[in-house]
């Protein structure tokens, strides 16, 4: 299962936002092992336009994923920073990362 979420965060909260999609997104990948995975980014030109691409096992992996305490801790303190969310569902085509290849 792909999804992928547009989100739209109150600008003065960007930074808030980005520590809490951090710690949810870790959390995620550490605990959950049918959550394959996340990435989070932002808009150079509008950085509180988010897009958010998340990849699971399946459908019961994204909807155990929606029940676990980090997600909802995610959704109660992010629930003032954000303006909008489209979640859309995506066929993968291709995805691929060297080992060594994401900046820190």
């Amino acid at each position: 299962m792909v999804r992928m979420a547009l989100i739209e965060i109150d600008p003065g909260q960007v930074d808030k936002y980005k520590a809490a999609v951090k710690e949810v997104g870790e959390t995620s990948l550490r605990t959950e092992p049918g959550v394959l995975m996340l990435y989070s980014v932002a808009d150079k030109l509008k950085p509180n336009q988010v897009t958010v691409m998340e990849i699971y096992a399946d459908s019961a992996a994204y909807e155990a994923h929606r029940q676990t305490a980090h997600f909802k801790k995610y959704k109660e303190v992010t629930k003032g920073m954000v303006k909008s969310l489209q979640l859309l569902d995506v066929d993968l085509i291709f995805a691929g990362i060297k080992p060594d290849a994401i900046p820190r």
